[in-house]
């Protein structure tokens, strides 16, 4: 196989990504990547080269070279050098001719899913049982360039509204939440928990900081085995002091929305289905929500306490067709539905002032207004037959002055797996956990 330089020893060429092959037309480059695919013609072969930005054809004309490539499998990991030429009927309209390739690493076998498909026709199962391969995959490496993104956008909307990142522990002595849907472990021998969320120490924060916000995992061992749920999620969460009600958290939330989707769209321009984010969300009380599906889909849901999953599907059609928004907010859930921590609704403690925000039929944020009375914690714990004690040193915040205050929790997953049109969120979740895996 020729392994000869294009330039002289002395100028060495840096390596080029496929993704910045235009700006080298004419010039000579230097390729790597692994071996996407290749399509064998008469005369001519034309290899696929996959980098981190993408994938360059390679047009193979040398008999020698034709073969070696002909016996590698999938996936060898290869070093090209050759000229850039533009060609209107190459990928991208650019080609590389008259190669040099170096093999820098051979697999032992073929990948056990094709990756050179547009699509991976593997099962679920299989792609995540052989997730240090199916991962190279160009839509799964897509989500997780879109995931990162979502951070970046979040982080950087948040700073910019004064918000300082925190990091809270992840081993609690009790459930912020107060359920049973907790994973229980082993600390010294004495129970601890792993985190729902960092609720209880963001809500600490305010008392400190004003405007906090976290990015981490989260840990609920909910009896789920659904398209949505899972065992262990990345939470982005966000709490705010001063606030007049749960709509200026509301407020915080499009805000935080509309900075991920464009930071998303910056890394991915025109690739993906990004929504537009309203200047305001359109937003229905849950009492009006619940009469509306029920009587759309002729079920009795008066004394429903929460959305189902198909009644948030039905509102997002809802949305999209009547307010033309892929998002909703529905507010005022019924207090017996949310935290102990939860405000109620003025005038009618029936409801809450909390919210979830819908995104295209999904719930992807929850939030609302916390209470911030020591003495309205004590009435809230005692309702509810908690016992005060394990909450004793997030209850000291309350005893010694806290603002009125609320946040939000945001799952990424979730957004990101609307936005790629995953049909399971562990489509778009790096090593995902649940009731049953706990492997790769």
């Amino acid at each position: 196989m020729s392994t000869r330089s294009l330039l002289p020893a002395t100028t060495p060429v840096s390596r080029t990504l496929a993704r910045d092959l235009p700006q080298h037309i004419g010039e000579p480059t230097l390729l790597q990547g692994w071996l996407h695919h290749t399509r064998q013609l008469k005369a001519v072969d034309f290899l696929l080269l996959r980098d981190r930005s993408g994938i360059a054809q390679v047009v193979i004309e040398d008999p020698e070279t034709r073969a070696t490539i002909a016996a590698l499998p999938h996936e060898a990991v290869l070093e090209v050098t050759g000229d850039v030429i533009a060609s209107a009927q190459a990928p991208n309209g650019i080609e590389i001719h008259d190669p040099g390739i170096v093999v820098l690493s051979q697999p032992d076998a073929e990948p056990p899913v094709e990756l050179f498909r547009p699509e991976m026709n593997a099962q679920l199962a299989t792609r995540l049982d052989h997730a240090a391969v199916s991962l190279r995959h160009p839509e799964r490496a897509r989500a997780q360039v879109l995931l990162a993104a979502a951070l970046r956008g979040f982080r950087e909307t948040l700073t910019a509204l004064d918000f300082i990142e925190i990091s809270t522990p992840k081993l609690l002595e009790t459930a912020p939440e107060g359920g049973a849907n907790v994973f229980e472990v082993d600390y010294f021998g004495r129970p601890a928990y792993l985190a729902q969320s960092p609720q209880l120490y963001k809500q600490i924060m305010v008392g400190a900081l004003e405007r906090v916000f976290e990015v981490a995992p989260a840990f609920r061992a909910e009896p789920h085995d659904t398209t949505r749920h899972l065992s262990q999620f990345l939470s982005l969460d966000a709490e705010m002091g001063f606030i007049r009600d749960h709509r200026d958290v509301m407020t915080v939330v499009r805000e935080a929305v509309a900075g991920m989707t464009a930071a998303m769209s910056a890394a991915h321009p025109g690739v993906v289905d990004l929504p537009d984010v309203p200047e305001r969300i359109p937003d229905i009380h849950f009492a009006a929500a619940l009469d509306m599906v029920g009587t759309a889909l002729g079920q009795d849901l008066c004394d429903e306490p929460d959305l189902a999953p198909e009644h948030e599907r039905w509102l997002g059609e809802w949305s999209k067709r009547e307010l033309g928004s892929d998002w909703l907010f529905v507010t005022g859930y019924p207090m017996r539905k949310r935290p102990f921590y939860t405000h109620p609704e003025p005038g009618d403690a029936r409801w809450s002032n909390s919210f979830d925000l819908l995104f295209r039929g999904v719930e992807i944020v929850t939030g609302g207004q916390r209470l911030h009375r020591y003495g309205d914690y004590v009435a809230a714990l005692d309702l509810r037959k908690m016992e005060q004690d394990p909450f004793e040193g997030y209850l000291e915040a309350f005893r010694h002055g806290m603002p009125p205050h609320g946040g939000f929790a945001l799952g990424v997953e979730r957004l990101v797996r609307q936005i790629c049109g995953a049909g399971n969120v562990r489509e778009v979740t790096l090593f995902p956990r649940d009731r049953s895996r706990l492997a790769p």
